[in-house]
């Protein structure tokens, strides 16, 4: 059953958007577009009597009378900018306001090598470039989000980085959601990364909101990792509290590369993540991390996949999850070892701490194997913070408050750890650190 009345909206809106954006793009994209918008028309939203969508009830999103962005908050300034969390980690950036580009508010990229500029500009300039990989990695044939996404995307990122390149400095992609205007919005960012062979980057994805104001991030990722290249992908959600965010990452890897990811959501009402990547060329190597702190009603809903395609590849997925008062929180990760991927070795493990006796958590890791010499494991928990340990800090004379942060502090540490910008990993335990009871006490223990 989809929720077909609902999606008239988005389909009388794609009439007007199409109309403006004709005269700016080449052809090959509107025709892009249509077959999107087509195939939403036929999709709808899903139900939760889809299987993949089980646990997370979309139609808030789908009855919900959010417009689209057309605007690209010109009202903003620099200052704006850094009084949010995380706007300005003092990395060059590439700033976008409602899925606009903002190059007034954003860093000039001049390594050689290296290509840091928005798709507008792309889809103009390197039209050929771009189609080579645009919508062709992440499939709207059965996803309605990505349809979405690539029905109404008119801007985003395009990240280039030239065969045989390093790239020293990390690059920061930050999405922001201007201040509420008194209609609800939706925005649908859009980001194509490009790695050549034997290139090293890391990148960061920041997604943030200059007020709390109700509305709906949809965006989607695309990356391509070039043989023999290593790459850092860090995607960090901090949206309004009222917002909604259902967000789409396809990576595919080529031969000997190593990709890793970590994923850190703190905000939005509802957040639904789904994140592929296919390992595509023999020796490749797959870090998905991911970390996730809730209270209040938040909703949040990682779905994973880990595609073994070619032998002799290896993968690790490790995603956590703290859950306060009323939190709800759903992983549900597969790993695909493909005929003739021998010698595969693959772990996935989800761990879920609940803080409230109303804090709930749904966990389904799932294996599917059609080769038979590999080695792949799987495991999930979901529990409360271990008594015993709570009675060992007790009896060294720590108040309850204390040790229970201490513990809730060691479990999420684990995933900071992963995260190797220090300007960003620095943000996070402060954010983790206010975020528990006598926070600072246990930096102090941790750091002492």
């Amino acid at each position: 059953m989809q929720l077909v009345k609902e999606k008239d909206t988005y389909l009388s809106d794609f009439v007007g958007f199409e109309k403006q954006q004709v005269s700016e793009e080449p052809s090959w994209l509107q025709d892009l577009r249509r077959d999107a918008m087509s195939r939403f028309s036929t999709l709808g939203f899903p139900s939760v009597k889809e299987e993949a969508w089980r646990f997370t009830n979309v139609a808030p999103i789908a009855r919900a009378d959010f417009r689209f962005a057309a605007s690209d908050g010109a009202l903003l300034s620099l200052a704006d900018l850094d009084r949010v969390d995380c706007g300005n980690l003092g990395l060059p950036r590439l700033v976008f306001v409602d899925g606009i580009f903002r190059p007034d508010l954003s860093d000039a990229f001049e390594q050689k090598g290296l290509t840091v500029t928005s798709l507008r500009q792309a889809w103009r300039e390197r039209p050929d470039e771009v189609r080579e990989h645009y919508g062709r990695l992440a499939s709207y044939d059965e996803q309605p989000f990505v349809a979405l996404n690539t029905a109404f995307a008119c801007d985003g990122a395009y990240v280039r980085v030239a065969p045989r390149t390093v790239i020293e400095q990390p690059v920061h992609l930050l999405y922001v959601a201007s201040p509420e205007d008194g209609a609800a919005r939706r925005i649908h960012p859009r980001t194509l990364v490009v790695g050549g062979e034997s290139c090293q980057f890391t990148l960061v994805e920041s997604y943030l909101s200059l007020d709390g104001g109700a509305y709906f991030c949809n965006p989607v990722t695309e990356a391509v990792v070039g043989d023999d290249s290593t790459v850092d992908h860090y995607r960090l959600q901090w949206d309004s509290p009222q917002a909604y965010h259902v967000g789409i990452h396809q990576v595919v890897q080529g031969r000997a590369t190593n990709y890793r990811t970590t994923a850190i959501d703190l905000g939005a009402k509802l957040t639904r993540n789904d994140l592929t990547c296919v390992l595509n060329g023999e020796g490749g190597h797959s870090s998905l991390n991911g970390l996730y702190l809730l209270n209040g009603e938040q909703h949040v809903d990682n779905y994973t996949t880990l595609e073994h395609a070619k032998a002799h590849c290896d993968s690790r997925e490790l995603f956590k999850g703290i859950l306060d008062q009323s939190a709800r929180g759903v992983f549900r990760g597969r790993i695909i070892v493909h005929k003739g991927a021998q010698k595969t070795d693959s772990k996935q493990t989800n761990q879920n701490l609940l803080l409230s006796d109303d804090a709930y958590a749904n966990t389904k890791p799932q294996l599917e194997i059609y080769a038979d010499d590999v080695k792949c494991t799987h495991g999930a928990t979901i529990g409360q913070l271990d008594p015993t340990a709570l009675f060992y800090l007790r009896s060294r004379g720590i108040s309850q408050t204390a040790s229970r942060s201490l513990l809730i502090y060691a479990f999420a540490s684990e995933l900071i750890d992963h995260v190797r910008i220090p300007e960003l990993r620095e943000r996070m335990v402060e954010y983790l650190t206010g975020w528990l009871p006598k926070g600072e006490l246990v930096k102090e223990v941790f750091e002492g």
